[in-house]
């Protein structure tokens, strides 16, 4: 039977077991987790934080995190300013990142989510408004 483990993964954390590569030591999930053999089902970016699946389940993990699943991700973001129909309409149709095209995106504006605590707080700026998007995506 497969172990799965879900981890709520902090703001400052690389969303892997080593860090290589950089003169400073950083967060990993070694800090958190230690159960030997799993692995993370994806990965969300240091600067972010929300649910990691772990999994000692190597067709799992690929299915979960391989694009050719299509497997839908949601994410709640915030974002700078608000954005227009023109901006969301992008996001529906794909856009072009630095390594290619994406796919069509599922998203919509939502107003600001009830969030755990965190350190540093959410980016608040009284100059710069903010709003939140759900988003929803089928890459890997």
């Amino acid at each position: 039977m497969a172990r799965l483990i879900l981890f709520n993964k902090p703001w400052g954390v690389l969303s892997q077991f080593t860090d290589r590569g950089t003169p400073e030591a950083r967060a990993t999930l070694s800090d958190y987790i230690d159960i030997p053999g799993v692995y993370p089902a994806g990965r969300l970016d240091r600067d972010s934080e929300g649910l990691l699946i772990l999994t000692d389940d190597g067709a799992l993990q690929a299915r979960i995190s391989s694009p050719k699943h299509k497997m839908p991700k949601t994410y709640l973001a915030q974002v700078e300013g608000e954005p227009d129909d023109a901006a969301l309409a992008a996001l529906r149709r794909g856009v072009t990142l630095n390594d290619g095209p994406t796919r069509p995106a599922t998203v919509r504006r939502i107003g600001p989510p009830k969030l755990w605590d965190r350190d540093p707080p959410v980016r608040y700026r009284k100059s710069v408004p903010d709003s939140w998007i759900e988003l929803t995506i089928t890459e890997g």
